[in-house]
Protein backbone atom coordinates (compact mmCIF):
# COMPACT_ATOMS: atom_id res chain seq x y z
CA UNK A 1 0.00 0.00 0.00
CA UNK A 2 2.82 2.40 0.87
CA UNK A 3 4.56 1.66 -2.45
CA UNK A 4 1.29 2.32 -4.33
CA UNK A 5 0.84 5.67 -2.57
CA UNK A 6 4.43 6.63 -3.40
CA UNK A 7 4.00 5.78 -7.10
CA UNK A 8 0.66 7.62 -7.20
CA UNK A 9 2.31 10.66 -5.62
CA UNK A 10 4.96 10.62 -8.36
CA UNK A 11 2.74 10.27 -11.42
CA UNK A 12 -0.32 12.31 -10.39
CA UNK A 13 1.32 15.80 -10.52
CA UNK A 14 2.59 15.04 -14.03
CA UNK A 15 -0.78 13.94 -15.39
CA UNK A 16 -2.59 16.80 -13.61
CA UNK A 17 -0.44 19.37 -15.43
CA UNK A 18 -1.03 17.54 -18.74
CA UNK A 19 -4.78 17.58 -18.02
CA UNK A 20 -4.68 21.32 -17.24
CA UNK A 21 -2.97 21.93 -20.59
CA UNK A 22 -5.57 19.82 -22.39
CA UNK A 23 -8.42 21.62 -20.60
CA UNK A 24 -6.94 25.03 -21.43
CA UNK A 25 -6.65 24.01 -25.08
CA UNK A 26 -10.27 22.82 -25.18
CA UNK A 27 -11.44 26.05 -23.53
CA UNK A 28 -9.50 28.41 -25.79
CA UNK A 29 -10.15 26.51 -29.01
CA UNK A 30 -8.06 26.81 -32.17
CA UNK A 31 -6.36 30.07 -31.08
CA UNK A 32 -4.37 28.25 -28.42
CA UNK A 33 -2.32 26.45 -31.07
CA UNK A 34 -0.95 29.74 -32.37
CA UNK A 35 -0.26 30.87 -28.80
CA UNK A 36 1.58 27.67 -27.94
CA UNK A 37 3.70 27.61 -31.10
CA UNK A 38 5.66 30.63 -29.84
CA UNK A 39 5.92 29.08 -26.35
CA UNK A 40 7.14 25.80 -27.83
CA UNK A 41 9.74 27.60 -29.93
CA UNK A 42 11.15 29.36 -26.86
CA UNK A 43 11.07 26.10 -24.94
CA UNK A 44 12.91 24.12 -27.64
CA UNK A 45 15.40 26.86 -28.56
CA UNK A 46 16.21 28.28 -25.11
CA UNK A 47 14.68 26.61 -22.04
CA UNK A 48 15.22 22.92 -22.87
CA UNK A 49 18.83 23.44 -24.03
CA UNK A 50 19.53 25.34 -20.80
CA UNK A 51 17.95 22.54 -18.75
CA UNK A 52 20.24 20.02 -20.45
CA UNK A 53 23.33 22.24 -20.18
CA UNK A 54 22.90 23.10 -16.49
CA UNK A 55 22.23 19.44 -15.61
CA UNK A 56 25.40 18.31 -17.42
CA UNK A 57 27.54 21.22 -16.22
CA UNK A 58 26.44 21.00 -12.59
CA UNK A 59 28.67 19.66 -9.83
CA UNK A 60 26.21 16.76 -9.36
CA UNK A 61 26.86 15.33 -12.84
CA UNK A 62 29.69 12.82 -13.06
CA UNK A 63 30.26 11.56 -16.61
CA UNK A 64 32.10 8.44 -15.48
CA UNK A 65 29.40 7.59 -12.93
CA UNK A 66 26.62 8.04 -15.51
CA UNK A 67 28.45 6.23 -18.31
CA UNK A 68 26.66 2.92 -17.72
CA UNK A 69 23.31 4.70 -17.57
CA UNK A 70 23.98 6.40 -20.92
CA UNK A 71 24.90 3.00 -22.36
CA UNK A 72 21.65 1.57 -20.98
CA UNK A 73 19.65 4.37 -22.65
CA UNK A 74 21.34 3.76 -26.00
CA UNK A 75 20.78 -0.01 -25.82
CA UNK A 76 17.13 0.31 -24.75
CA UNK A 77 16.40 2.74 -27.60
CA UNK A 78 18.14 0.55 -30.19
CA UNK A 79 16.69 -2.65 -28.72
CA UNK A 80 13.14 -1.27 -28.77
CA UNK A 81 13.53 -0.43 -32.46
CA UNK A 82 14.96 -3.87 -33.14
CA UNK A 83 11.98 -5.61 -31.48
CA UNK A 84 9.48 -3.26 -33.17
CA UNK A 85 10.75 -4.04 -36.67
CA UNK A 86 9.34 -7.62 -36.93
CA UNK A 87 6.11 -6.44 -35.27
CA UNK A 88 5.69 -3.83 -38.02
CA UNK A 89 6.34 -6.48 -40.68
CA UNK A 90 3.90 -8.90 -39.05
CA UNK A 91 1.02 -6.39 -39.01
CA UNK A 92 1.88 -4.86 -42.39
CA UNK A 93 2.77 -1.40 -41.01
CA UNK A 94 5.20 0.94 -42.74
CA UNK A 95 8.45 0.51 -40.79
CA UNK A 96 9.17 4.24 -41.24
CA UNK A 97 5.96 5.09 -39.36
CA UNK A 98 6.09 2.46 -36.62
CA UNK A 99 9.72 1.85 -35.64
CA UNK A 100 11.07 5.40 -34.92
CA UNK A 101 8.39 6.22 -32.28
CA UNK A 102 9.32 2.97 -30.52
CA UNK A 103 12.92 4.24 -30.28
CA UNK A 104 12.12 7.75 -29.00
CA UNK A 105 10.09 7.76 -25.81
CA UNK A 106 8.73 10.71 -23.86
CA UNK A 107 11.89 11.08 -21.76
CA UNK A 108 11.70 14.88 -22.09
CA UNK A 109 8.15 16.10 -21.44
CA UNK A 110 7.25 13.26 -19.09
CA UNK A 111 10.52 11.57 -18.10
CA UNK A 112 12.35 14.58 -16.65
CA UNK A 113 9.60 15.71 -14.23
CA UNK A 114 8.87 12.11 -13.24
CA UNK A 115 12.56 11.56 -12.46
CA UNK A 116 12.66 14.67 -10.26
CA UNK A 117 9.53 13.58 -8.38
CA UNK A 118 10.77 10.00 -7.98
CA UNK A 119 14.45 10.62 -7.17
CA UNK A 120 14.61 14.25 -6.05
CA UNK A 121 16.54 17.16 -7.63
CA UNK A 122 19.72 15.06 -7.80
CA UNK A 123 17.91 12.64 -10.11
CA UNK A 124 17.64 15.25 -12.87
CA UNK A 125 21.22 14.86 -14.10
CA UNK A 126 20.79 11.09 -14.56
CA UNK A 127 17.48 11.63 -16.36
CA UNK A 128 19.17 14.16 -18.67
CA UNK A 129 21.86 11.57 -19.43
CA UNK A 130 19.14 9.14 -20.58
CA UNK A 131 17.40 11.97 -22.48
CA UNK A 132 20.67 12.69 -24.26
CA UNK A 133 21.19 9.02 -25.17
CA UNK A 134 17.65 8.73 -26.56
CA UNK A 135 18.02 11.92 -28.63
CA UNK A 136 21.31 10.72 -30.12
CA UNK A 137 19.73 7.46 -31.28
CA UNK A 138 16.52 8.99 -32.64
CA UNK A 139 18.15 11.84 -34.54
CA UNK A 140 20.69 9.51 -36.12
CA UNK A 141 19.24 6.00 -36.57
CA UNK A 142 15.57 7.02 -36.23
CA UNK A 143 15.70 9.83 -38.78
CA UNK A 144 17.67 7.63 -41.19
CA UNK A 145 14.83 5.06 -40.99
CA UNK A 146 12.23 7.76 -41.72
CA UNK A 147 14.28 9.08 -44.66
CA UNK A 148 14.91 5.64 -46.15
CA UNK A 149 13.55 5.41 -49.71
CA UNK A 150 13.38 9.20 -50.06
CA UNK A 151 15.33 11.44 -52.41
CA UNK A 152 16.18 14.12 -49.82
CA UNK A 153 18.25 13.42 -46.71
CA UNK A 154 18.98 15.77 -43.81
CA UNK A 155 22.72 16.54 -43.48
CA UNK A 156 24.23 15.45 -40.16
CA UNK A 157 25.57 18.97 -39.52
CA UNK A 158 22.00 20.34 -39.31
CA UNK A 159 21.25 17.90 -36.50
CA UNK A 160 24.51 18.72 -34.71
CA UNK A 161 23.88 22.47 -35.06
CA UNK A 162 20.48 22.35 -33.30
CA UNK A 163 20.28 24.21 -29.94
CA UNK A 164 19.66 20.96 -28.08
CA UNK A 165 22.73 19.22 -29.51
CA UNK A 166 24.94 22.30 -29.05
CA UNK A 167 23.88 22.51 -25.38
CA UNK A 168 24.61 18.78 -24.93
CA UNK A 169 28.07 19.07 -26.46
CA UNK A 170 29.00 22.17 -24.43
CA UNK A 171 27.57 20.60 -21.26
CA UNK A 172 29.62 17.44 -21.85
CA UNK A 173 32.79 19.53 -22.27
CA UNK A 174 32.04 21.29 -18.98
CA UNK A 175 31.52 17.89 -17.32
CA UNK A 176 34.69 16.33 -18.76
CA UNK A 177 36.98 19.27 -17.92
CA UNK A 178 35.16 20.23 -14.68
CA UNK A 179 34.59 23.83 -15.82
CA UNK A 180 32.45 25.88 -13.45
CA UNK A 181 30.50 29.07 -14.13
CA UNK A 182 30.11 31.90 -11.60
CA UNK A 183 27.38 30.92 -9.14
CA UNK A 184 24.92 33.80 -10.01
CA UNK A 185 25.19 33.02 -13.74
CA UNK A 186 24.71 29.28 -13.20
CA UNK A 187 21.70 29.93 -10.93
CA UNK A 188 20.09 32.19 -13.53
CA UNK A 189 20.58 29.63 -16.30
CA UNK A 190 19.26 26.87 -14.03
CA UNK A 191 16.11 28.88 -13.20
CA UNK A 192 15.41 29.28 -16.90
CA UNK A 193 16.05 25.59 -17.54
CA UNK A 194 13.82 24.48 -14.67
CA UNK A 195 10.94 26.48 -16.18
CA UNK A 196 11.04 24.08 -19.12
CA UNK A 197 9.61 21.13 -17.18
CA UNK A 198 6.08 22.42 -16.35
CA UNK A 199 5.92 24.20 -19.73
CA UNK A 200 6.69 20.93 -21.57
CA UNK A 201 3.97 19.09 -19.63
CA UNK A 202 1.42 21.86 -20.24
CA UNK A 203 2.36 21.90 -23.93
CA UNK A 204 1.96 18.12 -24.08
CA UNK A 205 -1.61 18.51 -22.85
CA UNK A 206 -2.38 21.14 -25.49
CA UNK A 207 -0.72 19.03 -28.19
CA UNK A 208 -3.06 16.14 -27.33
CA UNK A 209 -5.86 18.09 -29.03
CA UNK A 210 -4.18 17.46 -32.39
CA UNK A 211 -4.18 13.67 -32.22
CA UNK A 212 -7.09 11.27 -32.60
CA UNK A 213 -8.17 7.64 -32.54
CA UNK A 214 -8.53 7.40 -36.33
CA UNK A 215 -5.84 4.74 -36.74
CA UNK A 216 -6.59 2.98 -33.47
CA UNK A 217 -5.10 -0.41 -34.42
CA UNK A 218 -1.52 0.76 -35.00
CA UNK A 219 -1.92 3.11 -32.04
CA UNK A 220 -2.90 0.29 -29.69
CA UNK A 221 -0.06 -1.96 -30.88
CA UNK A 222 2.48 0.87 -30.56
CA UNK A 223 1.18 1.81 -27.10
CA UNK A 224 1.98 -1.73 -25.94
CA UNK A 225 5.16 -2.48 -27.90
CA UNK A 226 7.07 0.69 -26.87
CA UNK A 227 7.03 0.17 -23.07
CA UNK A 228 7.03 -3.64 -23.21
CA UNK A 229 10.10 -3.70 -25.47
CA UNK A 230 11.81 -1.08 -23.30
CA UNK A 231 11.09 -2.91 -20.07
CA UNK A 232 12.21 -6.22 -21.58
CA UNK A 233 15.59 -4.74 -22.49
CA UNK A 234 15.83 -2.97 -19.12
CA UNK A 235 15.29 -6.34 -17.39
CA UNK A 236 18.06 -7.91 -19.49
CA UNK A 237 20.44 -5.01 -18.83
CA UNK A 238 19.64 -5.15 -15.11
CA UNK A 239 21.34 -8.56 -14.99
CA UNK A 240 24.58 -7.43 -16.66
CA UNK A 241 25.18 -3.71 -15.99
CA UNK A 242 26.63 -2.56 -12.64
CA UNK A 243 24.07 0.13 -11.78
CA UNK A 244 23.42 1.82 -8.44
CA UNK A 245 19.88 1.49 -6.98
CA UNK A 246 18.93 5.00 -8.18
CA UNK A 247 20.37 4.36 -11.66
CA UNK A 248 18.47 1.09 -11.83
CA UNK A 249 15.27 2.95 -10.95
CA UNK A 250 15.99 5.62 -13.57
CA UNK A 251 16.56 2.91 -16.20
CA UNK A 252 13.23 1.18 -15.51
CA UNK A 253 11.36 4.50 -15.48
CA UNK A 254 12.97 5.47 -18.79
CA UNK A 255 12.09 2.08 -20.31
CA UNK A 256 8.41 2.35 -19.32
CA UNK A 257 7.77 5.74 -20.97
CA UNK A 258 5.40 6.11 -23.96
CA UNK A 259 6.35 7.38 -27.46
CA UNK A 260 7.26 11.09 -27.52
CA UNK A 261 4.86 13.72 -28.87
CA UNK A 262 7.81 15.01 -30.90
CA UNK A 263 7.51 11.88 -33.10
CA UNK A 264 4.17 13.21 -34.34
CA UNK A 265 5.75 16.57 -35.22
CA UNK A 266 8.54 14.83 -37.16
CA UNK A 267 5.99 12.62 -38.97
CA UNK A 268 4.13 15.78 -40.00
CA UNK A 269 7.34 17.37 -41.22
CA UNK A 270 8.21 14.32 -43.36
CA UNK A 271 4.56 13.56 -44.26
CA UNK A 272 5.13 10.05 -42.98
CA UNK A 273 1.59 8.93 -42.11
CA UNK A 274 1.17 11.55 -39.35
CA UNK A 275 -2.34 10.33 -38.50
CA UNK A 276 -1.00 6.87 -37.62
CA UNK A 277 1.92 8.27 -35.63
CA UNK A 278 -0.53 10.57 -33.83
CA UNK A 279 -2.58 7.55 -32.73
CA UNK A 280 0.57 5.80 -31.50
CA UNK A 281 1.43 8.87 -29.42
CA UNK A 282 -2.07 9.43 -28.04
CA UNK A 283 -2.78 5.83 -27.05
CA UNK A 284 0.79 5.44 -25.81
CA UNK A 285 0.38 8.35 -23.41
CA UNK A 286 -2.96 6.95 -22.20
CA UNK A 287 -1.30 3.54 -21.66
CA UNK A 288 1.41 5.31 -19.64
CA UNK A 289 -1.08 5.32 -16.76
CA UNK A 290 -0.45 1.56 -16.57
CA UNK A 291 3.15 1.15 -17.74
CA UNK A 292 4.81 4.06 -15.87
CA UNK A 293 3.61 2.78 -12.46
CA UNK A 294 4.85 -0.67 -13.52
CA UNK A 295 8.27 0.77 -14.40
CA UNK A 296 8.44 2.62 -11.08
CA UNK A 297 7.39 -0.52 -9.18
CA UNK A 298 10.12 -2.55 -10.89
CA UNK A 299 12.80 0.10 -10.41
CA UNK A 300 12.22 1.82 -7.10
CA UNK A 301 14.03 0.36 -4.08
CA UNK A 302 11.69 -1.72 -1.94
Amino acid sequence: MQAFERILGIILPVFIIIAVGYGYGRLRGSTVRADMSAVNRVSMDVLCPLLVFTALASKDFDLARNGMLILAGVLISLGSGLLAWPVARMFGYDVRSFVPPMMYNNCGNMGLPLAVLAFGPTGLSAAVALFMACNLIYFSVGIKIIESGRDKHTPMWKFLASPMMVSMMIGMLFAVFHVTLPAPLMQALKMLGDACIPIMLFSLGVRMLDVNFKSWHIGLVGAIVCPVAGLAFAWLLDTVLPLTPDQRGQMYLFASLPPAVFCFMIAEQYRQEPDKVASIVLLGNVAALVFVPLGLWLGLPR
